[in-house]
């Protein structure tokens, strides 16, 4: 959310060297403010296609932001659908996203308001109590994979903190990994239940979800974030994966077993209708 962006943003490295297309868009902004792409296009006196290379490249830096996703979608489409709605329906036609995505703006750089008694650490703690929340149980391995954290030995020292205030425990929740661990208290004891029960549960967990640690902390193959994919998991451990199109069997099990396995992965539509994949052979009313 806006209201906690400033947590979560840290000073450049350096000044990015930026093209004259992207200079031109900053100076824009700077002296209009707010403005949707036509209005770009008009004050800079420049093409659509080099405003738009020029917000692709601000938008990199962290530099430009949007109003909503429309706008940052239509950057990153790829460049044959660029093409074929070029073809189709001419400049409009492929310009007609970002047209119609809303304003661009400036992000603003972090200023401390007057009075403000905010610390370095609180921003640490913040992100700290995020990771808790997400995973409800951290250590160094399971966030070696995400980008531009604090480095592990800041969260360490507020994590213990929050150990010693007896806000969320500290030991060994995940074997298989060295070093400490520190869990929610709701956490740890979902940990202890799961331990103590022996059942055969079974949840698909989308690929884009944060608990997509397949190849990383749960064993398997690397299962690629998109939001089209999807991992079946039996009591934990991912035994079959929908991607691509098809579903993959990550273990052995006999034919009915695959198939039950399978109407697990199959997408619903919005009317609630199966959606069978590629090569499951499922019928649209499979249960």
């Amino acid at each position: 959310p806006r209201a906690f962006a400033d947590h979560w943003q840290t000073a450049p490295d350096r000044e990015p060297a930026l093209s004259g297309a992207a200079l031109d868009v900053c100076g824009a902004l700077r002296a209009n403010g707010a403005s949707f792409f036509v209005d770009l296009v008009a004050d800079t006196g420049r093409l659509r296609s080099e405003i738009e290379a020029a917000l692709g490249e601000l938008v990199s830096h962290g530099l430009v932001t949007a109003d909503g996703f429309a706008g940052l979608r239509a950057l990153i489409a790829p460049a044959e659908i660029k093409a074929r709605r070029l073809r189709r329906g001419g400049v409009r036609a492929a310009f007609q996203n970002l047209e119609s995505a809303g304003r661009w703006t400036l992000v603003r750089a972090r200023k401390p308001a007057p009075g403000d008694e905010t610390k370095p650490g609180d921003d640490v703690e913040y992100i700290a109590r995020v990771l808790l929340k997400r995973y409800g149980v951290v250590f160094r391995k399971l966030i070696e994979r995400e980008p531009q954290l604090p480095p592990w030995r800041e969260l360490f020292y507020v994590l213990r903190r929050l150990e010693a205030r007896g806000e969320i425990r500290g030991g060994r929740f995940v074997s298989g990994f060295s070093g400490e661990q520190f869990a929610l208290p709701e956490a740890a004891a979902g940990l202890r239940r799961f331990r103590d029960e022996t059942g055969d549960d079974l949840i698909v967990v989308c690929g884009s979800d944060p608990l997509n640690l397949t190849g990383a902390i749960v064993p398997g193959e690397r299962v690629p974030a998109l939001p089209g994919n999807r991992i079946l998991f039996r009591n934990g451990v991912p035994v079959a994966v929908s991607a691509a199109g098809s579903v993959k069997m990550l273990v052995r099990a006999d034919d009915a077993t695959q198939w039950q396995w399978r109407n697990k992965l199959i997408r619903r539509g919005a009317n609630g209708d199966a959606i069978p994949d590629a090569d499951s052979g499922a019928a649209p009313d499979a249960k």
